[in-house]
């Protein structure tokens, strides 16, 4: 994924999500929005585009992914 965020499949990047922030708050249009546990702006939205995710979308999850485990 970082190497390459422009060829990202959605349903994995969605899975990613699943695994660092848990369900979804909301699914099931071409919208996922998962809750961060951080204040401020807690959300991370990604995108279905035609089966693939949206490359800014991939680096955002890759940021919030790393500040979640920088946490840790």
């Amino acid at each position: 994924m970082r190497r390459e965020p422009l060829n990202v499949r959605f349903i994995d990047l969605f899975k990613v999500c699943e695994e660092h922030f848990g369900k979804p708050r909301q699914a099931g249009t071409s919208h996922a929005i998962f809750k961060t546990p951080w204040p401020g702006n807690p959300r991370v939205n990604i995108q279905d585009d035609k089966g693939k995710a949206k490359a800014y979308q991939v680096r955002q999850v890759l940021m919030a992914i790393d500040k979640l485990e920088n946490k840790r």
